[in-house]
């Protein structure tokens, strides 16, 4: 599904609001009609119908792509459904398929998969605060002038983002087995991104966009699946 956000934001010369009315429109009609010869969203009608994903969480995932169509600046509230709707939700319907239809173990993790969601979104809006800020005039985090970001903000957001974490980290834990390599992974992923992230200095988040390397990528999958293999987790 990250086929519709991505490519809005890129279509500057075209009508977004029409671009992602269809993009809707052609989601849905592929969910009930079964099949769509788009093969990402066929692929997506398929795990929806397989795993009977609730479509309020697709709506509230498209919604969220609507708010950037019209969005720069979120007050807290905003900003709080923004973050349920481009992330949270994702992690619902990732559990959805994880659990494999046991809807007590679905209730018992979809806080936790919530939480994880949120973390790396707010990471993304971190590491992302360049290109949001200066290329698009967006700014995500609520209550924050730009012009004045700051280590003492920066440490803010980060403490709410390890609480984020340290949740997310715990659901990991409960999740069935054969799902948890994955989830455990890009974990690791982000929460070495974040760690990097933590120890960059404000006014460079500003001016760069922080990234890990690709040799370092490569030791957080093969350390991921040896912990994983091993329940060193």
């Amino acid at each position: 599904m990250h086929l519709g956000p991505q490519n809005l934001q890129v279509f500057h010369d075209f009508d977004k609001a029409a671009l992602l009315k269809t993009f809707k429109e052609d989601t849905y009609k592929a969910i009930n009609e079964g099949i769509s010869l788009n093969p990402i969203l066929n692929s997506f009608q398929w795990v929806v119908n397989t795993y009977q994903i609730p479509h309020e969480l697709i709506d509230t995932f498209l919604n969220s792509m609507e708010m950037d169509l019209n969005k720069s600046a979120y007050d807290q509230s905003k900003y709080e459904e923004y973050i349920l709707g481009s992330a949270e939700v994702v992690g619902l319907m990732c559990l959805k398929v994880f659990v494999e239809g046991d809807q007590e173990n679905y209730e018992e993790l979809k806080p936790y998969a919530m939480k994880l969601g949120a973390a790396f979104q707010k990471i993304n809006f971190l590491r992302d605060l360049k290109a949001d800020y200066q290329e698009l005039g967006r700014t995500y985090f609520p209550g924050i002038d730009l012009q004045e970001f700051n280590a003492t903000v920066k440490k803010e957001i980060e403490a709410d983002i390890e609480l984020d974490f340290h949740q997310g980290y715990l659901g990991i834990l409960k999740l069935p087995k054969k799902a948890r390599f994955g989830v455990y992974m890009a974990y690791k992923y982000y929460f070495k991104l974040f760690k990097k992230i933590k120890r960059t200095p404000a006014n460079t988040i500003l001016n760069e966009r922080v990234r890990i390397p690709n040799y370092r990528k490569v030791r957080i999958l093969l350390t991921s699946y040896l912990r994983h293999n091993l329940n060193l987790l």
